[in-house]
């Protein structure tokens, strides 16, 4: 990315922090589904790589169905970037009412008992209004990783946007990440995770919706090391202002067997429980990179 376009980009998100929380809600909402219908015409690469990542997700699926889906599926995912703007204007109470998760009771349960927790998130609904809830409707806080972004200027806006939410948040390259995550979670803490696509050179092969993908291993090797919990969490959107979700039981560590193919065993019954969440909810998976092995594939020269 040349200078130019860093500082635009840069620029574009903190108009974007700027102007969007100062709207209604229901304006708000209104812009976003409005830029979202305008992109998904437009039918660009990430339009079009959604569309694609939901054949697999939906395969029996007509063009005309995918097109339904993708085009719900941009509106979702402009409502997560609509809902980030405004979430470090929204009050406690706002935050502690927009998220609604069906069983709870595994995650309370998890933090009662004293070793760490994790909780492992595909790229579903919105995750940051979920840890904002953890934060704020629970009060407990958490440990996350971020993606380094292009520019530096926009990862440090990221990373100052969720601090500002009550998050601890470790930059995902350097190599220091697992070791603090480690640390936390021997401490009894809680780390929150988005798992579902391998940013590394070291994930795990698994059968994602009959086909390989590499998910990432940090998830089940951070549970295994520190003997934490882990439980994945689904999330979703309806017709209401609230965003919905299921915090999934945590899954079991096997008790043989080398740590790789723990770690494998673990990365796979992980993806499972993603898959029956996007299935249900495809719409509100924002996938628009490509994930599939074949996918990848296709691009190497």
């Amino acid at each position: 990315m040349s200078g130019a376009r860093e500082k635009l980009t840069d620029g574009l998100y903190g108009l974007g922090w700027a102007a969007v929380k100062k709207l209604p809600e229901p304006v708000a909402r209104a812009l976003g589904r409005k830029i979202a219908d305008t992109v998904w015409k437009r039918r660009g690469k990430g339009v079009l790589r959604l569309e694609a990542n939901l054949a697999r997700v939906v395969p029996d699926a007509t063009p005309e169905r995918l097109a339904e889906l993708s085009k719900a599926g941009m509106r979702s995912y402009m409502r997560y970037w609509m809902e980030s703007f405004r979430l470090p204007a929204w009050s406690r109470e706002r935050a502690a009412n927009g998220f609604a998760p069906k069983d709870v009771h595994h995650l309370k349960d998890a933090l009662a008992s004293g070793r760490g927790v994790i909780l492992a998130l595909p790229h579903m609904g919105n995750w940051d209004l979920a840890g904002v809830w953890v934060t704020r409707a629970l009060g407990v806080p958490f440990t996350t990783v971020a993606e380094r972004l292009k520019p530096e200027s926009l990862y440090d806006r990221f990373v100052a946007y969720r601090e500002s939410l009550g998050m601890e948040v470790l930059p995902h390259t350097g190599g220091a990440a697992f070791g603090t995550l480690a640390r936390r979670l021997r401490a009894g803490g809680l780390v929150c995770l988005v798992a579902d696509r391998d940013l590394s050179a070291s994930g795990v092969e698994v059968s994602f919706f009959g086909e390989p993908v590499r998910m990432p291993a940090g998830p089940a090797m951070l549970a295994l090391q520190t003997d934490s919990l882990l439980l994945p969490v689904t999330l979703w959107y309806d017709d209401s202002d609230v965003m919905r979700g299921q915090v999934h039981a945590p899954l079991d560590a096997p008790e043989s067997g080398t740590r790789a193919e723990k770690t494998s065993l673990m990365t796979q019954a992980l993806a499972d429980v993603f898959a029956g969440g996007i299935a249900d909810h495809p719409e509100d998976w924002h996938m628009l990179q490509r994930l599939w092995l074949a996918d990848l594939e296709e691009r190497t020269p």
